[in-house]
């Protein structure tokens, strides 16, 4: 993890309480709640904290599970995994290796060419679309 510093008054003010809550306790929000699991629009979707480029609407697809899915992270170097023991279980948690929020979850059940699922959370990322580019 980089030398990324977060102010956590910064960050509680600048984030919805689930934002704060998913980024920085590990939450999740409900499953086919959050702003972006069945969205379509191109761009790529940026870590709601530290605005570090993530995943792109190209990796996205529809997995079922009530939150958006990616099979591919824009760069492996960008997403860190960690061993998460958490609720009984042994997963893969995926945060954001810039400045260390939590984004999700990987699994080994995603389609080619990974045949990963990286599920994440919408309260962590934002979504840059492509016509705010242009």
């Amino acid at each position: 993890m980089s030398n990324y510093e977060v102010d956590d008054a910064e960050l509680r003010e600048r984030l919805t309480p689930e934002q704060y809550a998913v980024t920085q306790h590990a939450g999740t929000e409900r499953a086919f709640t959050g702003k972006y699991w069945d969205t379509t629009e191109a761009g790529a979707y940026n870590c709601i904290v530290c605005d570090e480029e993530l995943f792109s609407s190209d990796t996205k697809y529809d997995a079922g599970c009530g939150w958006p899915s990616f099979y591919a992270a824009t760069d492996d170097a960008k997403v860190e995994r960690k061993v998460d023991r958490s609720h009984g279980m042994v997963r893969v948690e995926a945060v954001c290796a810039k400045c260390g929020a939590h984004l999700g979850h990987v699994f080994p059940d995603g389609p080619q060419p990974t045949g990963e699922r990286f599920c994440m959370n919408s309260a962590s990322l934002n979504l840059e679309t492509a016509e705010a580019d242009e």
